[in-house]
């Protein structure tokens, strides 16, 4: 967590950040809407979101400490711990936006929370995130494309409705590179953290597509 805290402030998520607020944009967010991020982390992603369009912000995530970190500096926002794997402690269609940014994937609570009108913000890794890194420590930097399996886990009850591809290519030095690694595989084997420690720095590239879902109508029946 604290890794990622440190990319963040280290300016390597605004690429994303930028990215998500123009494709909010057309959404028409206001002071009367509410947004969900589930798995919110420390929340600079939803903090961000907040800020640029004065939106009710509420933010869900298992880890006590994230939600410390998030409090302590997104006062504005509301901070829950809670596991959205299980469970949001929502009523039905509380929110106008739910956005997962490369975390949780519950789809049955997500609609339930979301109301008719909302939207879906579901952020996963491109397929070449980390690629040079990948390669370097986990001596694999193969592609990985997450798209399909994505929608697949959403279909039953959200349809696609946009899709954008972000991609930046950033300059890391040791601290950083070992804080990328560090926030997305914290398993590594001896010997790959050995190949960590003896980088220095090198360019690598940041990637993220974003998929943006409309809630499929629920049928009621008199």
């Amino acid at each position: 967590m604290a890794a990622r805290r440190r990319l963040a402030d280290e300016g390597h998520a605004e690429p994303l950040v930028r990215g998500l607020l123009e494709i909010l944009v057309p959404l028409g967010l206001g002071e009367s809407d509410a947004v969900l991020d589930a798995g919110c982390g420390e929340g600079h992603h939803l903090g961000a979101i907040a800020g640029a369009f004065g939106i009710e912000a509420h933010g869900v995530d298992l880890s006590v400490s994230a939600i410390d970190l998030a409090a302590r500096r997104h006062r504005s926002c509301h901070w829950i711990v809670a596991n959205a794997d299980r469970f949001l402690p929502y009523a039905e269609a509380s929110f106008r936006l739910l956005t997962s940014i490369t975390s949780r994937m519950n789809a049955a609570e997500f609609r339930r929370v979301l109301r008719d009108d909302g939207r879906l913000v579901v952020v996963i890794p491109g397929p070449d995130d980390l690629v040079e890194l990948r390669s370097a420590v986990l001596g694999a930097g193969e592609l990985r494309d997450r798209t399909a399996r994505t929608i697949e886990t959403f279909a039953a009850d959200f349809a696609l409705e946009r899709q954008e591809g972000l991609r930046h290519i950033a300059h890391l030095d040791k601290t950083s590179i070992t804080g990328a690694m560090t926030a997305s595989y914290r398993a590594l084997r001896l010997r790959e953290r050995q190949r960590l420690e003896a980088l220095s720095e090198m360019d690598v590239t940041l990637s993220w597509d974003v998929l943006v879902f409309k809630p499929v109508r629920r049928l009621k029946f008199a």
